[in-house]
């Protein structure tokens, strides 16, 4: 993979791929224009409202962890305030704060800022991604993570065709810093939300952090509930989904205006369900789900940040980050005068200086120091003046003049993907097209496919001759231009589907999955066992067959399994017995070690060796597992097995 680009001022990228498909989109976006409307906020204002955020953040994530998914069936008690709950012993343990997913990376993404600029590029943060996060990650966040380590690279990881749990909570999680660093530019805040959410999710799995990122840009202005939660759903796209649960919200805290219980019996019964998008996902980590429970949280609160951080506990699901993000906007909204003294210094029996003894720990990721709270909201606001001035806004003596109506133009990127795999004969569509009106921008392919036709940014047919194929794509628009290389091997027939036989280590229902045609659903799912141990799948066929690859597309793992680890192919040989191929290949590389963080799902590999001839062949390794936080269980999930003569 190679790639350039330049200016990239002029393009969104939402992108989606599975195999033989990609999909990037791009979308013209506008700095600020000479006759837009500005405000006025006193510079030490500014500051002291992002410090607020961040230690609002702190308390409600620390807080809410008592009480994450403690209460999912039901709601918690009437009976507030909980206090910090079981969490104060880690608060005591590193005298101070410490670091979790609602709070670390928006710390990378800060360091990301300092490092590369306001705007860091999707290649810029994977390559952050992958070197911090080793551990300690979840759902759709994971997902993305493997996905990266594979090849892929952003939007491509958060695309519901490629990441499953695409529909979770995780960008409610970590993209607050964004609008911190826009205040007032709601258009910039939720925009630039919108391009960090895809990250890791799609559709509408990413409309909750957009309208807690539009509530968090419009708070340096707006102190109202009612009226941030509306500047939230305006900010949401026509036909948002989100938007139609955030009026749900509304009408229910209307009907029950005195009984939050009942308004979260109703949420819960609706949304706390097994929704149809939801395969791979677990139900109390939905984004839309938990989404709406931080309105109800706002809703119920009316503006008191102790009362606001409770019923985020006491609503329940995913509470800690409700608790966080909430708590963080009513702080932005107040200042750091409305943080309750009992909730900055948690612990009655030590002395602190400043609020959670001004010390932020890492505990959760690589190569990331431990840091001073004051000083990385100090950074933060500095980030933050520096979106404000390449914005077009001031800094005018004491005050910042903020360009309100500043949109956010992401880089223009064309994301890497790992090399794509497909067979003579067999329909491919490699789609490539921007949001809106493909014509405006200028796509060129250099290199070809036999079989296949490049029209205006879509490369489709069916592939007519086996080989290894290079492309570059370019896409311009104006002064921005930016270049990918990609690579397709087609390769010859697959014999799958004319075996006698499907082999497995035990005789198990639903083999056939593996030679279906699909390359996702339905997965086939080995039995497992407490220890690791030898498995295989392969064919056998009535007569010998010419084989020099295996294509390998694995399921999609579960929580702690579904993954082999050093696999080989082996074919039956003249005396019967099973022989090692020799010379063998495996590309892209499969996946190192055991740890459950680098095993991607619905990826495909290719393995060529030297040729055979053989009436039966097989894929082979050791059932995996990573029994973090689980009993140990070993097993592995695979979609599609193919067999080609090359």
């Amino acid at each position: 993979m190679s790639r350039s680009h330049k200016s990239s001022r002029c393009l969104t990228l939402v992108a989606g791929c599975a195999l033989g498909l990609l999909l990037v989109s791009a979308c013209l976006v506008e700095r600020a224009a000479p006759d837009q409307n500005f405000r006025r906020i006193p510079v030490d204002e500014y500051r002291d409202r992002v410090l607020a955020s961040w230690l609002g953040q702190i308390i409600g994530n620390t807080y809410g962890l008592s009480y994450e998914f403690k209460f999912l069936d039901e709601p918690g008690p009437d009976a507030f305030p909980y206090g910090y709950g079981e969490m104060l012993d880690r608060v005591r343990e590193v005298d101070g704060a410490f670091s979790d997913d609602d709070t670390d990376i928006e710390y990378m993404y800060l360091l990301q800022m300092e490092r590369h600029g306001i705007e860091p590029t999707y290649e810029q943060l994977t390559e952050a991604w992958k070197h911090h996060i080793r551990t300690r990650i979840w759902a759709a966040n994971r997902v993305a993570l493997t996905l990266m380590h594979h090849g892929y690279e952003p939007p491509l990881t958060g695309d519901s065709l490629l990441n499953p749990r695409w529909f979770e909570i995780d960008p409610q999680l970590v993209n607050e810093i964004w609008a911190v660093t826009a205040p007032g530019m709601i258009d910039y805040a939720a925009g630039k939300t919108e391009w960090a959410a895809r990250i890791t999710n799609d559709s509408f799995g990413i409309e909750p952090a957009m309208h807690y990122g539009a509530m968090y840009s419009a708070a340096f202005f707006v102190s109202d509930v009612d009226s941030l939660i509306d500047i939230g759903t305006a900010a949401l796209p026509d036909g948002s989904r989100f938007a139609g649960v955030v009026e749900e919200m509304k009408a229910l805290h209307a009907m029950y205006p005195d009984d939050w219980q009942a308004a979260r019996k109703e949420l819960a019964d609706k949304y706390f369900i097994r929704q149809p998008y939801n395969r791979f996902g677990w139900e109390p980590i939905d984004a839309i789900l938990n989404g709406a429970a931080g309105i109800l949280a706002l809703l119920y609160g009316e503006g008191d940040i102790q009362l606001t951080l409770d019923l985020a506990c006491a609503i329940g699901f995913d509470a800690d980050n409700q608790a966080a993000t909430m708590t963080g906007l009513l702080a932005l909204a107040g200042g750091t005068d409305v943080l309750p003294e009992a909730l900055l210094y948690p612990l009655d029996d030590v002395e602190w200086n400043a609020p959670f003894n001004d010390r932020y720990v890492n505990v959760t990721r690589h190569d990331m120091p431990d840091a001073s709270l004051t000083d990385m909201a100090a950074r933060i606001a500095e980030q933050g003046e520096a979106v404000i001035l390449a914005t077009g806004g001031r800094r005018v003596g004491d005050h910042y003049e903020i360009p309100v109506d500043a949109r956010f133009i992401p880089p223009l990127e064309l994301p890497a993907l790992p090399p794509v795999f497909a067979a003579v004969g067999e329909e491919l569509a490699l789609d490539i097209f921007p949001h809106g009106d493909r014509d405006a921008v200028d796509w060129t392919l250099d290199g070809e496919v036999p079989g296949l036709r490049f029209d205006r940014g879509r490369l489709a047919g069916t592939p007519s001759e086996i080989g290894q194929y290079a492309l570059r794509v370019s896409v311009n628009r104006g002064d921005a231009g930016a270049q990918e290389s990609y690579t397709i091997h087609v390769r010859s027939e697959n014999f799958a589907p004319l075996a006698e036989r499907v082999l497995h280590n035990e005789n198990t229902d639903g083999l056939n999955a593996i030679r279906d045609g699909s390359l996702t659903e339905p997965v086939f799912y080995s039995s497992t066992r407490s220890t690791p141990h030898r498995q295989w799948y392969g064919y056998e066929w009535a007569d010998e067959v010419v084989v020099s690859r295996v294509g390998v597309h694995m399921g999609f793992p579960q929580e702690e399994w579904g993954w082999l680890v050093n696999p080989a192919i082996e074919f039956r040989d003249s005396t019967g017995g099973w022989t090692p191929v020799l010379e063998l290949s495996i590309d892209p590389s499969f996946p190192k070690g055991e740890t459950k963080y680098l095993q991607p799902g619905f990826v495909g590999y290719d393995f060529r060796f030297q040729t055979v001839r053989t009436n039966a062949i097989r894929l082979v390794g050791v059932a995996g597992g990573d029994p973090v936080d689980a009993p140990p269980m070993y097993g592995s999930a695979i979609s599609e097995l193919t067999v080609h003569s090359q």
